[in-house]
């Protein structure tokens, strides 16, 4: 009888996955196709973007013949795929170098700038949104209800700016624009792609710090939109709970409000929160287009950016499959976390 509940399970367990690998494959096939099609009927034309506009009229033909570009779109869409499926994205029109050889390259920088920016979002945007719940309606939530209004408000290109003027070129406490000062670029060996973890590992410390005087600054501005996103639902989430009966139980029982708050309450919002801190992360990992450009950060969305405004369309849409895999990547992350913190969702 075990044995074939064992059995049983297994079978429903494969099934389980199975579906949830087709769902994986289906999003990411519908995303490569909303993003091949925008990209083919835009007014952009990528054969311009390697011939020039000055071409003679036979050389554009050969060389939008050699692109594909005269077979119908869904030829086009089926030969893509077919490529991409072989992990081929083609070759940059910009660089002249395979699109999966630059996005291993550029892709770093991105992870590196996000990650530290989610950490700073983390660390801060929990408290505050705790602190906002508890304290409703008295000065610090009214703080944190502002903190996120501005957060929501202003454009990030216009904060970076504002951060690079005070706090580089008037107070000089952070460096400049870019990843590394250019007397320290090329020292450390690529291992991993992210400096901070390189630099590290080969004991360059001098190469460390400034680094990391490097991306304080765009990883607190990208930060300070994380803290907005994840204080305002920490504390929609907290307020639910402290409304909760369980909590009252608690207070008639003795127990100190900071373990009610820090311990019962903060444990029955933690898988909310995990689903709020992934979109977080993969918001910032796709979204730090305008960042990355204000700071000359040479990550995955200033070369999208470079890419798109050239009609790089190769370089476009492996980027964006990129983006979406990401998606993908911390939702699957996100579930295993469920399972592991709430046994229910097993």
């Amino acid at each position: 009888m075990s044995v074939a509940s064992g059995g049983a399970g297994a079978l429903r367990g494969a099934r389980r996955g199975g579906e949830f690998a087709l769902q994986v494959a289906l999003t990411l096939l519908g995303l490569l196709a909303v993003t091949f099609f925008i990209g083919r009927v835009v007014p952009i034309d990528p054969v311009l973007a390697v011939v020039g506009d000055q071409a003679p009229r036979d050389v554009y033909e050969a060389v939008r013949i050699e692109l594909g570009l005269d077979r119908p779109l869904w030829v086009q869409f089926w030969l893509y795929v077919q490529k991409m499926a072989v992990g081929d994205f083609g070759n940059s029109l910009v660089t002249n170098r395979p699109v999966l050889d630059d996005i291993a390259r550029v892709f770093p920088a991105t992870l590196e700038l996000a990650t530290i920016a989610t950490i700073i979002g983390v660390a801060l945007g929990v408290p505050m949104g705790i602190a906002g719940a508890v304290y409703q309606d008295r000065w610090p939530d009214q703080l944190v209800r502002v903190i996120g209004l501005v957060g929501y408000s202003v454009p990030i290109f216009w904060l970076g700016i504002m951060g690079l003027l005070v706090f580089y070129g008037i107070l000089g406490w952070v460096a400049g624009p870019g990843r590394l000062g250019i007397f320290f670029e090329d020292i450390v060996p690529a291992v991993t792609g992210v400096i901070l973890i390189d630099s590290a590992i080969a004991g360059e410390w001098e190469v460390f710090w400034n680094a990391v005087s490097h991306v304080v600054l765009p990883a607190a501005v990208l930060g300070y939109f994380s803290i907005a996103y994840i204080a305002r639902m920490t504390r929609s989430f907290m307020l639910d709970q402290l409304s909760q009966e369980y909590v009252v139980t608690a207070r008639a029982k003795g127990l100190s409000e900071a373990r009610i708050i820090w311990v019962h309450a903060l444990r029955n919002i933690s898988v909310q929160l995990i689903t709020v801190i992934a979109l977080s992360y993969a918001r910032l990992l796709e979204g730090a287009v305008l960042t990355e450009t204000v700071f000359a950060w040479p990550g995955l969305g200033r070369y999208l950016t470079t890419a798109l405004l050239a009609a790089d369309m190769n370089a476009v849409l492996g980027g964006t499959l990129v983006v979406g895999a990401v998606f993908v990547g911390l939702n699957l992350l996100s579930d295993a976390l469920y399972k592991l913190m709430d046994p229910r969702a097993k």
